[in-house]
């Protein structure tokens, strides 16, 4: 019998959005400080008053006492063995142990309609962000690599909300949702988590991971779940270059050889990689542009013009560069896309 391809995800992973704020588990802890605080205050009020208490059994009233007091009274458990009985006793119960056994309470009863209607809210908003997901972008990875991915995106006028990481690391997704980024946890190399970051409508994948295995695993999923998204990915070592191509990533990058390759460069003309850095740096200086031509480009061209400084033609899903090896590159066809320069200081 053929293996079937399980498409919908087995649990749900994470969903952490921006502003979530206070941890649940921090508010707990928080809201527990506060409550074991007003039973150490209404214990130290009861020690430091002892003469206006009495305890049945012997008496006397002990540290222990005045704590056991102060449990039973706050926690509205009121056993009435310690109890006052000076008028001062029963003035300060009444200003101050009463209010505080009220405040525990709310404390109590708040802290758990909390925990209630924040995960309420939370279902209802990764319900709602699910629902709007469409045409997105996924990155994989919240290292350099992404960051600087994503920074790339938003000078491009992406809008943050069509930007979901995934990402294992706490640490990471903290900072992503602190940039303003949802972000899922998990690996991007199983379909949990691609699935819960909408992979099936999703219009392109980042890979920023650092490992080139996990970055094949990744594009290998990712591609059997989208079959038409724009995937392209890093990889430390050129020899994964086909790896990754073969997986169905659309372009690869060689993090590790073109900073080689740019170092390398720039001990003979470091202009040069003054230049291509300014290239890659997008907003300021020149930066490469891509358009689709008008009605009116269309016909014989010659590359380059002094007039559009256009450094390619893609056509087809083909890359047609300037130059005597590209006869075709001289007329421009109805949906061609042009690459050309584009200059910040003159627009």
């Amino acid at each position: 019998m053929p293996a079937v391809l399980r498409l919908e995800p087995s649990s749900r992973a994470p969903v952490e959005f921006p502003g979530s704020g206070t941890g649940p588990l921090r508010k707990i802890l928080r809201r527990l400080a506060i409550a074991i605080g007003l039973i150490f205050l209404v214990a130290m009020i009861t020690y430091l008053g002892r003469d206006g208490y009495v305890d049945p059994e012997d008496n006397e009233i002990s540290l222990l006492d005045a704590f056991y007091y102060s449990t039973v009274s706050i926690t509205t458990t009121g056993y009435g063995d310690v109890r006052p009985v000076s008028d001062e006793a029963r003035l300060l119960t009444t200003i101050l142990v009463t209010p505080a056994r009220i405040l525990f309470l709310i404390i109590l009863v708040g802290t758990t309609l909390e925990i209630l209607a924040e995960r309420s809210r939370h279902a209802y908003r990764v319900t709602r962000w699910r629902r709007h997901l469409h045409d997105h972008t996924i990155v994989c990875g919240y290292g350099t690599k992404g960051r600087s991915a994503i920074r790339t995106m938003l000078d491009k006028g992406v809008d943050p909300e069509r930007i979901v990481v995934i990402e294992p690391s706490a640490a990471a997704r903290a900072k992503a949702t602190a940039d303003g980024l949802a972000a899922v946890q998990g690996s991007g190399s199983t379909q949990e988590t691609l699935l819960e970051a909408g992979i099936k409508d999703a219009a392109s994948i980042v890979v920023a991971v650092d490992r080139d295995d996990t970055a094949v695993l990744i594009t290998l999923t990712a591609r059997e779940l989208n079959e038409k998204a724009t995937i392209v990915g890093a990889v430390r070592e050129e020899e994964n270059v086909h790896l990754l191509e073969q997986s169905g990533a659309n372009a690869v990058i060689t993090s590790s050889g073109a900073a080689g390759r740019l170092l390398g460069l720039s001990t003979e003309t470091p202009e040069v990689t003054t230049v291509l850095e300014d290239l890659i740096t997008l907003g300021q200086g020149l930066d490469i542009v891509e358009r689709e031509i008008g009605p009116d480009e269309a016909g014989p061209h010659t590359l380059p013009t002094h007039e559009t400084m256009v450094l390619a033609i893609v056509r087809d899903g083909e890359v047609l560069r300037f130059g005597s090896a590209y006869p075709e590159a001289n007329e421009l066809r109805p949906g061609d896309r042009v690459l050309e320069l584009k200059s910040h200081r003159h627009p």
